[in-house]
């Protein structure tokens, strides 16, 4: 099943408000919050796209960059025994920990399919 909308390499999630019986969503992956609403699934997407119109034209008056920068870092938590297993691994093949992380996360990407 799949739980968000692409639309000209942009990716919006999705909820769903019973109380308001309303679709609604944000954009992800930029750096103000926008977000779009429906009533209906056809709705719901043609105000993800107007939204992320709407954005990218803003950012282009502004001359601004509409694209979340990423610092290339961040904390992963894990169990202290998968923890052990990995940094013992690591030692084996000559690596570090982040060498490891950055070769799980390449092969993740290429291989997006073994995710749920």
């Amino acid at each position: 099943m799949k739980n968000y909308l692409e639309y000209n390499g942009y990716i919006g999630t999705l909820e769903f408000s019973a109380d308001d019986k309303i679709f609604f969503g944000k954009i992800q992956g930029i750096n103000d919050l926008v977000t779009f609403e429906g009533s209906s699934v056809t709705e719901l997407e043609e105000s993800f796209k107007d939204a992320v119109d709407d954005y990218l034209e803003t950012c282009k008056v502004l001359n601004k960059a509409p694209e979340k920068i990423y610092k290339g870092s961040f904390n992963v938590r894990v169990s202290q025994e998968l923890h052990q297993k990995i940094a013992l691994l690591a030692v084996k093949k000559g690596l570090n920990l982040n060498e490891i992380v950055k070769e799980a996360i390449s092969y993740v990407l290429k291989h997006e399919e073994v995710l749920n």
